[in-house]
């Protein structure tokens, strides 16, 4: 991966740091004189997604409270690099921040953040946020922080997963022998779809539509709002109600970055990222139920499974991998809470 795009971030060093500071300014209040301040920030879903409905409020909230000393600069459908470059870029400290998932951007360099990635693990989405804003996220974030060298601001969410193909209908796992699903970079994730027999196949999300129009790939493993804002739906007929997954973003914040910032604007950054949580997942809660009406008038052919045969199947995720994640203690956490 770092000899991949390493010849592309020197090119982008050129843009990212060209005009940092600008005119000194006075933040309200503070009494602090400060120079201009730019964070470039970085997703890599369209601009309806609720990534941006995320960073919009921390834009809003930042740039507010300190008068304008601080712009953000916000970067959707990987402008800046895949999501796996751009947590890199985040690391060195080339950009402020960075969504990055448990499934995409992390799960190579924290082996921590498969936790969430177990197949099934979360009960429901009050579950889920549970976890993330109980003692096993604040766990994951120390990790994080330590492995990537970041500030977590908070966990957004990115959809409960289903898995969509346009070859056959899937309703238990036999259904999907042989079917040549597109997942995320997560090795745990290749894993749990190989042991329920498809042929799971990472590839970078921005290329998943051509894959299915060449038929590289049969299907992938989505949220509805994906399936439908990036026209999956033109390439695709059979929607299964897996749920095998709820998607995890960590907003990371660039250590680098941050201890740069004066303290009040590290204080406001640190704020900015927690109202930034509750608007992504109030965003991502009302496009869901919206996109799942809209794929049904285009007339996807979507089908009930009984989670209990997927469940079964993925048993042994769980034992091969359970050591990677810190344990059966921590699994067990998060399943009983």
């Amino acid at each position: 991966m770092k000899s991949r795009i390493f010849f592309p971030l020197i090119l982008l060093m050129f843009f990212l740091f060209g005009c940092n500071k600008d005119t000194t300014k006075t933040p309200e209040g503070t009494g602090e004189k400060m120079d201009k301040i730019v964070l470039k920030v970085a997703h890599n879903g369209p601009e309806e997604h609720p990534f941006q409905k995320g960073y919009e409020k921390f834009k809003e909230v930042l740039e507010a409270e300190t008068g304008g000393v601080v712009e953000v600069q916000i970067f959707p459908n990987a402008q800046l690099g895949t999501e796996e470059e751009a947590t890199q870029m985040v690391q060195l400290g080339l950009i402020a921040a960075s969504a990055s998932s448990t499934a995409g951007g992390l799960s190579t360099s924290v082996p921590e953040a498969e936790l969430f990635n177990f197949p099934f693990i979360f009960r429901d989405l009050d579950h889920c946020y549970k976890v993330l804003d109980g003692p096993v996220g604040q766990w994951l974030a120390r990790n994080i922080e330590e492995k990537l060298n970041c500030v977590v601001l908070g966990y957004w969410f990115s959809g409960i997963r289903n898995v969509w193909n346009r070859k056959r209908p899937v309703l238990n796992p036999d259904d999907l022998k042989g079917i040549k699903i597109r997942v995320m970079s997560s090795p745990l994730l290749v894993e749990t779809f190989n042991t329920l027999g498809a042929q799971a196949t990472p590839m970078a999300f921005g290329e998943l539509y051509s894959a299915l129009q060449m038929g590289v790939v049969d299907g992938a493993e989505t949220d509805h709002f994906d399936l439908l804002y990036e026209k999956f739906h033109e390439v695709t007929k059979y929607v299964s109600y897996t749920n095998h997954m709820f998607l995890v973003i960590a907003l990371i914040f660039s250590k680098k970055v941050y201890d740069k910032l004066p303290p009040s604007v590290q204080a406001t950054v640190l704020k900015a990222g927690q109202a930034s949580v509750s608007a992504e997942r109030e965003a991502m809660d009302a496009l869901t139920d919206s996109a799942l009406a809209e794929l049904k008038k285009l007339g996807l052919e979507f089908y009930e499974v009984d989670k209990s045969l997927f469940r079964d199947k993925v048993e042994q995720v769980y034992r091969n991998n359970a050591a990677k994640v810190g344990g059966m203690a921590i699994i067990e956490q998060v399943i009983k809470q």
